[in-house]
């Protein structure tokens, strides 16, 4: 590349690592602890919203804050260690560094979190933001010039869109194609391993676009 280096953001839960199981244990902790029972398959299509947002769909208002606080320090003694990058993320990071690129994690979870989990699954990105979620998302990346953000949830299209960043949908979440698309995904992927495929072609899209 020559000029300033392409940027590109990340978002993590889903994206960049397979998180569910640490995640859904870990909200079930904490709201079985305050008499509340959650099945996996209502747990799953909350991942990489706001975790007061979630905590705030089955308990009571004055709860979420004791509740969140627990999650947080119980995610960093159970979850981080059952997290594991997603095929093709390891190498999608190095590709982009190799290509004189810069990679950006911006994520919904608690910035120790993401640092955790990152250092665990051997990830080494240039910038970490955490604890922004949606068209909050567009601030980071904007700072930092971001020209194309990838993620799995319909909030990250909103923050590509809303940063006017090329938006790429991965459909490793609980998101599918359709879903992605309808809220602003320039391309959807399989996987890190198709957008690996396809960076540079995504990169002319970004410089053009």
């Amino acid at each position: 590349m020559s000029g300033a280096p392409f940027v590109v953001g990340f978002d993590l839960d889903m994206t960049l690592v397979d998180s569910r199981q640490g995640i859904v244990e870990c909200m079930q902790q904490v709201l079985s602890e305050r008499g509340v029972t959650a099945r996996d398959e209502q747990l799953w299509p909350l991942i990489g919203a706001p975790l007061e947002a979630n905590l705030g769909r089955f308990l009571p208002a004055e709860q979420v804050r004791g509740a969140a606080d627990d999650y947080r320090a119980v995610y960093l003694q159970h979850a981080v260690r059952l997290t594991t990058a997603l095929p093709g993320a390891v190498e999608l990071v190095e590709l982009i560094h190799a290509d004189g690129g810069r990679v950006l994690v911006v994520s919904a979870k608690a910035p120790a979190a993401v640092h955790a989990v990152l250092e665990h699954v051997g990830l080494r990105p240039d910038v970490v933001v955490g604890a922004v979620f949606a068209e909050d998302k567009a601030v980071p990346l904007r700072a930092h010039d971001a020209r194309m953000y990838v993620g799995d949830h319909q909030g990250d299209m909103y923050a590509a869109r809303a940063a006017s960043a090329y938006a790429v949908g991965v459909t490793t979440g609980p998101h599918d194609e359709a879903m992605l698309r309808k809220a602003g995904a320039d391309a959807v992927v399989p996987d890190l391993v198709a957008l690996g495929e396809r960076l540079n072609e995504f990169e002319r899209a970004a410089s053009t676009g």
